[in-house]
């Protein structure tokens, strides 16, 4: 399959826009949202203006702009973790319990058909019927995954967004394109859609995630997405079913399984006790991505992993590690940012805080953020230092476009043991956008088979 979206940036480097912010060093709680700064499908001079705007502050708060770990009043993290970037946030209140790397712009694979499913799901009828033409189907990525869309047969709306989210099948995302008045424009409505959400680290170039160059999200963003997403009943249904019948054509029909294997259990991961979906994806550029959403006690969290060392099963296990730690010391913890409200629903655009000063010293790689250090605030010192790593990184990313510069090593913690069984799940029929891996830490004795 080929490779061609950008790769991902260093870990120590920081979104453009995160990294100015620090600048302004304002205090968590005046944080506001703002507007989308990254390119757009279909750029206007106002949304121009209000990204330019929007680089003077880090969506979610300061600390979430910082690179490394951030924790504040709780302790516990899995050590293992191998992932690029991470988030644990809480459904309800939107408070960011931890994070790594939160703004890092990485390739989101098919973690990005939440946003397309926010965008396109409510355009259509559950009920209604679309008899597929060639042309639905064509513009399909070679290598990706398929659900098994044929033309000829009329399927139900229903039916196709089965189809995306149990097997992420391009194909369906592509026929739902075209009934929402194509590819092209269901591109377009998606970065509005993410300029409404203030995920202003995303870029979308394809509406089904597939490797394309410059197509990027972040770990906050895909949070926002299914934060947003798991709001509406018909995107909980979806993303939380394990099995389905899909047309075969006639009479006739076969069964499609959900990936995500902590739903289901597939390739001997343990499901995971409360487990509501949302979420996975692969791409030979991205690896493992993957949010997940799980409620006990009658709490929500979300979790968030970006390509993780481990293939095979690896990116359900931190993610399970992340749950079982937010269940456990989520309650201690101290938010350290915060999931933003949409500007549709009363979410405000942040207020430049005035031009960010120079500075000659680099962000550093790896950072536990406590109370007693940045604390809601930031300390005017580490923002100046940061800002010059990240206004080097800005320049960079400048001359060789959107996220197209090649990583380098990443600081990471020590890798997961245990054997990988593999990049992709064989029930696809392609792996290019289809779930597959990860490995666990944490306490394997809090999640529990069903």
């Amino acid at each position: 399959m080929r490779d061609s979206s950008p790769l991902p940036p260093r870990a120590a480097v920081l979104s453009r826009r995160a990294a100015l912010g620090l600048a302004a060093a304002v205090p968590l709680a005046a944080a506001s949202p703002a507007a989308a700064a990254t390119p757009s499908a279909t750029p206007s001079t106002a949304r121009t203006a209000a990204r330019t705007a929007a680089r003077t502050a880090t969506i979610g708060g300061d600390l979430l702009g910082l690179g490394g770990v951030q924790v504040r009043g709780a302790s516990g993290l899995p050590k293992r973790l191998t992932a690029r970037s991470w988030l644990v946030a809480d459904h309800v209140s939107g408070e960011v319990l931890a994070s790594y790397n939160a703004h890092r712009l990485l390739a989101p694979a098919s973690t990005l058909k939440m946003l397309f499913a926010d965008t396109v799901l409510k355009k259509f009828e559950r009920t209604e019927r679309h008899r597929v033409t060639d042309a639905d189907l064509a513009g399909i990525p070679a290598g990706s995954s398929l659900v098994g869309v044929k033309p000829g047969i009329t399927y139900t709306v229903e039916q196709l967004w089965l189809g995306v989210f149990l097997r992420s099948g391009n194909d369906a995302v592509h026929v739902l394109s075209h009934m929402n008045g194509g590819v092209a424009t269901t591109v377009a409505q998606m970065q509005a859609r993410a300029d409404d959400l203030q995920a202003l680290d995303t870029h979308v170039v394809s509406p089904d995630g597939f490797d394309h160059k410059g197509q990027v999200s972040s770990a906050y963003d895909l949070t926002l997405f299914a934060r947003h997403g798991l709001a509406d009943a018909d995107f909980r249904a979806y993303c939380s079913t394990r099995t389905a019948d899909f047309p075969a054509g006639g009479k006739k029909t076969f069964q499609i399984q959900n990936t995500d294997r902590l739903l289901t259990g597939a390739w001997g991961v343990p499901t995971y006790d409360g487990l509501i979906g949302v979420k996975n994806g692969y791409t030979s550029n991205a690896g493992n991505t993957f949010t997940g959403a799980a409620t006990r006690g009658g709490r929500t969290l979300l979790v968030t992993v970006m390509h993780p060392k481990s293939g095979g099963s690896g990116v359900y296990e931190e993610t399970a590690a992340l749950l079982d730690w937010g269940f456990r010391q989520g309650a201690n913890a101290r938010p350290v940012g915060t999931l933003v409200a949409p500007l549709s629903e009363g979410g405000a655009r942040a207020t430049p805080a005035g031009k960010a000063p120079k500075a000659a010293a680099g962000a550093p790689a790896r950072s536990e953020t406590s109370g007693s250090s940045w604390g809601l605030v930031g300390g005017a010192g580490g923002a100046v230092a940061l800002l010059a790593g990240g206004a080097v990184a800005w320049r960079r990313r400048r001359r060789v476009g959107a996220a197209g510069e090649a990583p380098a090593s990443d600081q990471r913690a020590s890798g997961l043991g245990g054997s990988d069984p593999g990049t992709s799940d064989p029930g696809t029929s392609d792996p290019g956008t289809s779930d597959t891996g990860t490995s666990d830490t944490g306490d394997s004795g809090a999640r529990r088979r069903r």
